[in-house]
Formats: C-alpha cells, sequence, structure tokens
C-alpha cells in the first residue's frame, strides 16, 4: 500500500461484498454472529478511552430491535475476515433527554448522547472529534454508514417524478413505487489543493470557521471538468493565484456529508494574492518554518488542520518531504 493510502477513512480494504446486497444480506441481518453500528443524527457510537473504539452490537440487541418503530431498515456493509456480515442501523428517531438542538447545528458538535439501554461509556460523538484516533476499520464502516444514511435522508423522493421512494438493496439503492426509477448513492468530487510557491504553502479560511483556522484551498469539481482544471479554476477564482503543473497526491472519502476528496499538488506562477470575498474570507502563503510553528501549536495565529483530515495529512508530509 503506498503512503497516500494511509489517509484517515481510507485503507482497511474493507470487503464490501456488494453481490450480497439484496435478499442474502437482508436474511444474513437474523444470524447470531451479525453485528451492527450504531449511529443517531449521523454521530457514530462510540466507547473506551476517548471514545476511540466504534461499538458492535449483535444485531439482535433489544436497542436495534426497538429502533424497528418507525422502520428504518439496517445498511450491510460488507464482511469481516472472519466472514461475519457487518451492518448500521440508524436511531435518529430515539430523543435524548435535556437535548440541546442548537449545539447539534454548530460546525462542530462537542455533545455526547448516551442511550439508557446502553453502559456508561457508550457514547454517541461526532465523527470528527474522534477520527484521527480510529483503526482504518472503524473509520471506514464509520464513514461508510455515515455517508450512506445522510444520503437516505436527502434523498428520500424520487427525482424523477416526486414520489417517495424506498431503500433497496439493503440500503445501497432506493427504488420509487411510482415510475419505477431506481436511485443510488452519490458521491462529491472535492480538489484540495497543496498550493506552494518556492518554500511557501498557499493557505485560506471560509468565512463562520473557528478562529484561527485555516486550511488548503479546496472547491467542487464541475461537470466536464477534470481535476486539474478544477484546481486552477478554484484557485484563481478564491486567492488570483495562478496555477501550473498539477499533480495528483492521495484521495479520502470524507463523509460530511459525502465527498470524496482529490488531494493535489499545484506550483503557483504568481505571488500577488486576491481574495474573492465571495469565496473565501482570507488567504495567505505561509512558510515552511512557519508552518512547523503552526503545527507545534505555538503559532501566535494560526491552529493546525484537525487531525485525520486530508489537508492535515498533505502539510504533514510536506513538511517531511514524503509526498508519495
Amino acid at each position: 500500500m503506498r503512503h497516500a493510502e494511509t489517509v484517515t477513512f481510507g485503507g482497511s480494504a474493507l470487503n464490501r461484498a456488494a453481490e450480497l446486497r439484496g435478499d442474502d444480506a437482508n436474511a444474513r441481518v437474523t444470524l447470531p454472529n451479525s453485528h451492527s453500528i450504531v449511529l443517531w443524527r449521523g454521530k457514530p457510537l462510540f466507547c473506551g478511552e476517548n471514545c476511540a473504539q466504534l461499538v458492535y452490537l449483535p444485531t439482535n440487541h433489544p436497542l436495534l430491535q426497538k429502533a424497528k418503530d418507525p422502520p428504518v431498515p439496517p445498511v450491510f456493509l460488507g464482511l469481516a475476515e472472519d466472514g461475519k456480515a457487518l451492518y448500521a442501523h440508524d436511531i435518529s428517531a430515539w430523543t435524548p433527554e435535556e437535548l440541546d438542538e442548537s449545539k447539534l447545528q454548530q460546525f462542530f458538535d462537542p455533545t455526547q448522547q448516551h442511550h439508557p439501554a446502553l453502559p456508561a461509556d457508550h457514547l454517541f460523538v461526532e465523527l470528527r472529534g474522534v477520527m484521527a484516533q480510529l483503526s482504518p476499520r472503524d473509520a471506514e464502516l464509520a464513514a461508510t454508514a455515515r455517508s450512506i444514511f445522510g444520503w437516505h435522508r436527502s434523498h428520500r423522493f424520487c427525482s424523477n417524478c416526486g414520489a417517495e421512494s424506498r431503500m433497496a438493496q439493503s440500503g445501497w439503492q432506493r427504488d420509487c413505487p411510482a415510475c419505477n426509477t431506481s436511485h443510488f448513492p452519490r458521491t462529491d468530487p472535492v480538489v484540495i489543493m497543496l498550493i506552494t510557491r518556492g518554500n511557501n504553502v498557499l493557505m485560506g479560511r471560509s468565512p463562520g470557521w473557528p478562529e484561527g483556522m485555516y486550511s488548503l484551498l479546496a472547491g467542487f469539481v464541475e461537470p466536464g471538468e477534470t481535476l486539474e482544471a478544477a484546481v486552477r479554476r478554484e484557485v484563481v477564482e478564491e486567492a488570483g493565484i495562478r496555477v501550473g503543473e498539477v499533480s495528483y497526491l492521495s484521495s479520502q472519502p470524507w463523509p460530511f456529508p459525502s465527498s470524496l476528496m482529490f488531494g493535489c499538488a499545484g506550483e503557483a506562477l504568481n505571488d500577488d494574492i486576491t481574495v474573492d470575498p465571495h469565496e473565501i474570507e482570507d488567504a495567505l502563503w505561509i512558510s515552511r518554518e512557519d508552518m512547523l510553528t503552526v503545527f507545534s501549536g505555538q503559532h501566535p495565529t494560526m491552529k493546525p488542520s484537525r487531525k485525520g483530515a486530508i489537508a492535515h495529512f498533505l502539510l504533514r508530509n510536506w513538511l517531511a518531504d514524503r509526498l508519495d
């Protein structure tokens, strides 16, 4: 495996067993050795020290049986190395006591929820907060489940005729009973760019980000556009920097809600930054030396990118000269 594939949410080599989706996977959910991860409003269930371990419940666990009203069918995620079937259940219909809805809408949700049917250390936690601590397999399963349930929530209705569609193929499809159109999970391609000019790297921040938070520039790939063209367009739109040679570095599934981040490197052709305030709030050049200070937590104004994010991965490896 290339070092570039060790980014968070990638590299666990999960056997997704797509050939089992449908009747076979639906039957396996009742087997005694089948297990499920659990999500509540996109937050997976974790346990252990610092909530660094994904919880796997038997599929006949009382919590999952109660979650059948209203019915949200489980999603088949794949097979473990021992052949055990793995699923994901969504129990978002449950309402915790003393729930503060306002905190759930923040950029980062710091709250944790505990279900009374579970041990005290079993908590629903924002995935961003623990993603860097997870094993590759736990990270891939949590990201996959978060993305697929998010797609089901936002695509309840058929885009062809407007009727409410139904989950099919163990969660990997939605079928419309009115017009017989089938719909499939979508992933939005996004480029995130390590743009350098000599010893400096281009950093930017979006409005509404926490104070001191800067990251690499990023943007969605448009229809009919190559990754290289998207990199050049986004950087010149956001910061007025023209980009020459572009190369691919690494990719990361990003389940917030469902993107595939294409990490690219680009060489800047000019220095002068012209920020488009409709795109970003600020952009600046940071030297290697200053970025080392940022990563050590000693920079007076800038905070490092969140561990686990591909921006952190690319910057850390740029500093270490191992962008392979």
